[in-house]
């Protein structure tokens, strides 16, 4: 849940880095929440209501920590824009995304390994 709000306190930094811990973490929560809104959605028939304006809600959030996940692997935020080619750009977004942090110091920031919070 910590990584979970640091991505959404931090929701319009577009600079530094974001481990893949707190990446995939914003991920996962972002995966579960849309599933449980999804549910109470068709319950109560609202359609895709509540699942919708949540998307809407963590858009900046989300597009932050990929901008800041990519940084830590050493490639620029506008690699987040190869997800708009179908199939193969989500497969090289994933596989970016899984990639390690570039050991030290990069040029956009201090590698965030030291300073996970807990």
């Amino acid at each position: 849940m910590n990584w979970y709000l640091t991505v959404l306190k931090r929701y319009t930094v577009f600079t530094g880095r974001a481990a893949r811990t707190e990446f995939w973490m914003f991920a996962l929560f972002n995966f579960i929440v849309s599933l449980v809104l999804g549910a109470v959605d068709n319950l109560l028939g609202l359609g895709a209501l509540l699942a919708g304006l949540y998307s809407l809600a963590v858009l900046l959030p989300s597009i932050g920590v990929g901008i800041r996940r990519l940084h830590d692997t050493g490639r620029s935020g506008w690699w987040l824009l190869i997800s708009l080619i179908p199939l193969i750009g989500a497969i090289v977004l994933l596989v970016f995304t899984i990639q390690d942090s570039q050991p030290g110091d990069n040029q956009y920031n201090p590698n965030p390994k030291g300073a996970l919070p807990v």
